[in-house]
């Protein structure tokens, strides 16, 4: 049996999150001041497979490389195999652009912007036990139409895929994970572009299933995030910090308070404020006089003073200076928000890189 590879999909233009995603990849916009990515390989890593291969776009790619190039992983540094998509035509074309990477290997199939609960080790064990050529993930969801779509039967088996359907046959929406045999090769090769002028992974696996390979369907009960918009990157922010954090307070506090799970790093000062987890403070920020409440992350080298944050992510190299209260809000790297004087009770901001914000 060869050993299994992963392929991550690290490109598209990730519209859905502008105009965070003008001026970087939404893989890369952080939960808990890690990149969303790195939360997707550490999973992988977790069941077993560093053979990875990481789908980039020309116009984000190197900027990928860079992040990626400053984590380690178990205090290990991976080496990744870096493949270039020249444009965004599909999932499917994103496997037969990596084919040269993959070759006749089994491997995980990974959207770098998904996350799931308790990770993939014990699937990928039912997908060699069971000799799968396919094993897709589903969730139930409100909205089908937004999402490939399966029908199962009464065993689990996968009979039928639809791409984003007017009327839905079911509410099991697919998860962007996926675990292939080599067969899906031979599927890609039989399927035609889409009218999105894509090649659809769910028209392959489709013909899987007509062509009687093996594909089943593993039906989550746990939480799936889809982290494509600004209210699913602060649930991810959520869920991570309360699930990964564990209390670590090494920077410098001058009379101030820290409650509860709260990760400060060892070159940030917190002065005269109060900090309740759980919530994490990166490296060289400083909190002058200010409030950060639960699930917050702010980023390095931010200042904060006379302000109040809670369950929000804030960006590296941020200032924010006498703003009152910010709530559910979602801030870009390098950004200014100042306000002169109290004018509303709390604050939502949706905004990108560079923005200054002044409130008079």
């Amino acid at each position: 049996m060869k050993r299994a590879k992963a392929l991550i999909l690290s490109g598209g233009k990730g519209t859905r999150l502008r105009p965070f995603t003008y001026t970087f990849t939404k893989q890369l916009i952080p939960v808990a001041n890690r990149p969303i990515l790195y939360f997707v390989i550490d999973d992988i890593l977790q069941a077993g497979i560093e053979d990875i291969g990481v789908i980039i776009a020309p116009e984000t790619g190197e900027e990928v490389k860079r992040v990626l190039a400053e984590y380690t992983f178990d205090n290990k540094k991976i080496d990744f195999n870096f493949i270039l998509q020249e444009k965004p035509l599909g999932l499917a074309h994103a496997v037969k652009t990596a084919q040269g990477f993959l070759q006749d290997s089994p491997f995980v199939m990974f959207l770098g912007d998904n996350l799931i609960e308790n990770g993939i080790s014990s699937y990928i064990d039912r997908f060699f036990s069971e000799g799968l050529d396919a094993m897709i993930f589903l969730k139930e969801v409100d909205d089908p139409t937004r999402f490939g779509v399966a029908v199962l039967d009464d065993n689990g088996n996968v009979t039928k895929l639809i791409e984003k359907p007017k009327d839905p046959p079911s509410n099991l929406a697919l998860v962007g994970i996926y675990i292939f045999s080599n067969k899906i090769h031979d599927a890609i090769k039989l399927i035609k572009p889409s009218w999105r002028n894509e090649l659809e992974i769910t028209d392959a696996i489709d013909t899987m299933v007509t062509g009687k390979n093996f594909v089943k369907a593993q039906v989550l009960q746990g939480w799936w995030l889809d982290t494509g918009k600004k209210d699913e990157i602060l649930e991810a922010n959520r869920i991570v910090l309360d699930e990964k954090i564990k209390r670590q307070v090494l920077g410098e506090n001058v009379d101030s308070k820290i409650v509860g799970r709260v990760q400060v790093d060892r070159t940030a000062r917190i002065e005269r404020s109060e900090v309740r987890g759980p919530a994490v403070i990166g490296a060289g920020a400083i909190i002058i006089d200010s409030f950060i409440g639960p699930y917050t992350s702010i980023g390095d080298r931010c200042h904060i003073e006379k302000s109040e944050i809670e369950h929000s992510v804030v960006l590296e190299e941020s200032k924010i200076f006498g703003v009152g209260r910010i709530d559910t809000s979602l801030i870009g790297r390098r950004t200014y928000i100042s306000k002169e004087e109290e004018l509303v009770k709390a604050y939502r901001f949706f905004i990108g890189d560079d923005a200054q914000v002044e409130v008079y």
